[in-house]
């Protein structure tokens, strides 16, 4: 932890405001750059200056003062002198001095001294600024070179500075629907399942692991992957595609990873994935996905792994593959539908969590809480049903079996209730977490939007004031708009399909719960039918 010194407003992506005296959570001790990072008291993420900050724990030890080190400094307090367009882009150049009081651990007394330093972040972007300045654009960069925009490649695509050679089979289509953009659709949809969960020993029975089978629809040719198969294509993926969200694959497991629950649970998680990756128009037909889905032969495999890591149309080149409709977008409507989407989706996160919690606490009633109330229910009718047998007249015995059947008919109710989570509750719960995923990826993909419409900003404001052409700006412009394009071509295919998966499966939520409440009912009527010939 950390306590800050200083009030600090964030004015960039990927930055964070702190107040005076506020407690952080830093997750390193080492600034990079005169930067650190860490979470606010408010749960924010995001990069602050160290400068701004001290560490508790540092504190702490110069409390206690050791004789190797007599003397320990006291934080610098913050230059408040720079400013400039973009945030903190340094024009300040002086020496900061700070008067240091320490103590002495032999004798005592108190000195004092001066020290002086440079201040980290105007340090920092002088760097920037000298990098911006030698480029043929003033557009300034990014002083957080660990923002998404950044590491993206997002900001040097904006920037002019992706180049690449792209093949007519990279390019990636954006075209405009009935409803705005959208992705261009795959010309030859297809399907894969995922089944017979399979466990193998290599290395003489040394190593073990469960390995699914595949078998997609457009080549009928089954193939054998393991989840750290999956874990790879994942990681490849996100990498080379920082607009679209990639579904999350189930999490991995230290322990219990051949038990039949976990294996079930994880074959059922792939399969949704599965299907959120062969519904994508962008993800289902890009190679490593295809190369994944269709080698068989292990050399092969290898070669076409190391080919898709060797990929150089990742980050900013990646954004030259994007081929988007050639009318300008207006940058108001965009910003306005880029922050519905993004109340939206803060929303959606809220109120899936919240149904995620209830299903899971549902269910786990259903299995313990009330199959023991319908047991205890059928034992009291059993034990009413014991008592009526002590009476020995034979117009007595058909009430004495009605009524032990009923109490049969509860503890079977009381089975059921038990079993129908795995029906009804447990496929949603599942849809749920997938979409939680989904959920956690878009503020980075937001991001990246947010950052190129303030260089767009940026680029017109330089404009107005003489530091750059028009056609400078309007090539700025231009690459905005391909990123806009992708942005949006996403959160229309995530809407459309939020709307497919939540139809159906609330369809099949209301048919099995249907289903079971019919099964009860024929147990009580079954029940109620014993008592015709008492």
């Amino acid at each position: 932890t950390a306590r800050a010194l200083y009030d600090f407003q964030s004015e960039n992506v990927g930055e964070v405001s702190v107040r005076e005296n506020e407690v952080l959570t830093v997750y390193s001790e080492h600034d990079i750059e005169g930067w650190l990072e860490g979470v606010n008291s408010r749960g924010e993420r995001g990069l602050f200056p160290a400068s701004y900050v001290q560490i508790l724990r540092q504190a702490a030890s110069r409390c206690r003062p050791s004789p190797a080190s007599p003397l320990s400094p006291l934080p610098l307090p913050p230059c408040t002198a720079w400013a400039g367009a973009g945030g903190r882009a340094g024009v300040c150049n002086r020496l900061r001095a700070a008067e240091t009081t320490m103590t002495g651990t032999t004798t005592g007394m108190t000195t004092r001294r001066w020290r002086t330093s440079r201040c980290p972040v105007a340090a920092a972007a002088e760097e920037e600024e000298a990098a911006a300045a030698a480029s043929t654009s003033t557009v300034g960069r990014n002083l957080n070179r660990f923002s998404t925009f950044v590491k993206s490649g997002g900001e040097a695509f904006i920037l002019g500075e992706a180049s690449g050679f792209v093949k007519d089979g990279d390019k990636i289509c954006v075209v405009m629907g009935p409803h705005g953009p959208e992705w261009q659709e795959n010309p030859y949809p297809f399907a894969c399942t995922i089944d017979d969960p399979t466990k193998q020993t290599k290395f003489k029975g040394i190593k073990s692991y469960i390995s699914y089978k595949l078998l997609p629809t457009h080549t009928q040719v089954q193939v054998n992957r393991r989840y750290k198969h999956f874990d790879w294509l994942y990681a490849r993926l996100v990498e080379k595609f920082p607009v679209i969200s990639v579904p999350h694959i189930p999490e991995k497991q230290a322990t219990g990873r051949f038990e039949e629950d976990f294996i079930s649970k994880r074959k059922k998680g792939l399969i949704l994935w599965m299907s959120h990756m062969t519904s994508h128009p962008v993800l289902s037909r890009c190679d490593v996905f295809q190369h994944f889905l269709t080698c068989s032969d292990e050399k092969a495999w290898k070669q076409g792994k190391r080919k898709s890591e060797k990929d150089e149309m990742v980050g900013a080149n990646f954004f030259l593959t994007l081929s988007n409709p050639p009318n300008p977008l207006d940058l108001q409507e965009v910003e306005s539908k880029i922050d519905g989407f993004k109340t939206f989706t803060k929303k959606m996160d809220e109120s899936v969590f919240q149904m995620s919690h209830t299903a899971n606490e549902f269910g786990r009633k259903q299995a313990g809480g009330f199959k023991k109330e319908f047991q205890k229910v059928g034992t009291s009718f059993r034990i009413l049903s014991q008592a009526f047998e002590m009476d020995q007249q034979p117009f007595s015995v058909g009430l004495n079996r009605a009524i032990a059947f009923t109490g049969d008919a509860y503890d079977g109710i009381g089975e059921l209730f038990a079993e129908q989570p795995k029906q009804d509750l447990d496929p949603i719960v599942d849809l749920l977490a997938l979409y939680q995923g989904h959920l956690a990826n878009f503020p980075d993909i937001i991001h990246v939007q947010k950052g190129a419409l303030t260089k767009v900003k940026e680029s017109q404001r330089h404009v107005e004031e003489g530091k750059i052409e028009l056609n400078q700006s309007g090539g700025v412009r231009e690459r905005c708009d391909t990123i806009s394009f992708a942005t949006l071509a996403e959160i229309h295919h995530f809407h459309q399909i939020r709307v497919s998966d939540f139809k159906a499966q609330m369809q099949q939520f209301l048919q099995q719960q249907i289903q079971f409440y019919q099964k009860v009912t024929e147990k009580l009527e079954e029940a109620l039918q014993k008592y015709d010939g008492v």
